[in-house]
């Protein structure tokens, strides 16, 4: 009896085991199977998304160019504002009265957000100009052209002066002030705050002026630069995004300081004023851009060096 149970139970539990055995190498396989039926693949790339802003949404202008300061300009250590512009005049284009004909130190200054005042071409160059010195460069316009602000300022002077006429000075966050003479409106105030490229005025031809032009000056501690160095008015870009300011930019003072004038009294003529000069008539009409036949006036300045 005990034998005959032996005989049924073996291979009973060979069965099972044989069962167990291949369900469990069944399971193996339907996952292995389902596992290889999973496809994987990359994300597609996202679209790139461009908003299209316009003046009828949001009423704003989005067409300017917004430059970004390089990183190399984040690194200069540029100079502070010079501690005589504590000194605030909305009457003097010169209220500092400092002299950088000598001037010791080097000065860094931040052009990067330069906006030229018009694109046209140069008609009036810096330097002398006959018997007189201009400190600025003439520049093309039509009348109510837009001359724009140059840096990020303060406007620091709106007046009507007898060789300007209606003139603008405006006094920059980077340390400069710049100058635009002959407008023939004003578009701004003493006091207001302005962006560069924002307008100051309008083009014109008031003042001591021969035509519609506008004459821009560029200084610094009231002393003029002459704007060929930091601009090139062929492109109408900056020559470089540093200026680095030194004695070299005044060095034409010197000779300015060598001009001597004639100062015309009662009776006097230009044979005379040469003889007390030692000049040569001929040296002193073209100095003066005179002819010897032109009359003199009392109180008339006549240049002999």
């Amino acid at each position: 009896m005990l034998s005959l149970i032996k005989k049924t139970l073996i291979p009973i539990l060979i069965l099972a085991s044989v069962t167990t055995t291949d369900a469990f190498s069944l399971r193996k396989r339907v996952t292995a199977a389902a596992s290889t039926e999973i496809i994987t693949a990359p994300l597609p790339e996202p679209l790139p998304f461009n908003a299209v802003l316009t003046d009828s949404i949001i009423n704003i202008n989005t067409s300017k160019l917004i430059v970004p300061i390089s990183d190399y300009l984040r690194a200069i250590d540029f100079s502070d504002m010079p501690e005589e512009y504590d000194i605030w005049s909305d009457t003097k284009i010169n209220p500092y009265q400092v002299n950088l004909v000598n001037m010791k130190d080097t000065v860094k200054i931040d052009m990067s957000t330069f906006c030229t005042p018009v694109q046209s071409y140069v008609t009036s160059n810096f330097g002398f100009r006959r018997w007189r010195h201009h400190y600025g460069i003439d520049l093309k316009v039509h009348r109510g052209d837009s001359v724009n602000n140059a840096f990020d300022g303060v406007v620091r002077i709106t007046k009507r002066a007898r060789d300007y006429g209606y003139y603008v000075l405006v006094r920059h966050f980077n340390g400069l002030e710049t100058l635009y003479a002959h407008l023939n409106k004003i578009t701004v105030n003493p006091g207001d705050t302005l962006k560069a490229g924002v307008p100051v005025g309008l083009g014109g031809n008031t003042g001591r002026s021969t035509g519609y032009h506008l004459h821009f000056e560029v200084r610094y501690l009231g002393n003029p630069i002459n704007p060929n160095d930091i601009i090139d008015f062929q492109s109408f870009t900056l020559k470089n995004q540093i200026l680095v300011l030194n004695a070299q930019h005044f060095e034409y003072k010197k000779e300015i300081d060598k001009i001597r004038f004639w100062i015309v009294r009662r009776g006097d003529t230009l044979g005379r004023i040469s003889q007390r000069t030692g000049i040569s008539i001929a040296k002193l009409c073209s100095i003066n851009g005179i002819r010897r036949n032109s009359i003199l006036r009392i109180g008339q300045r006549i240049r002999y060096t």
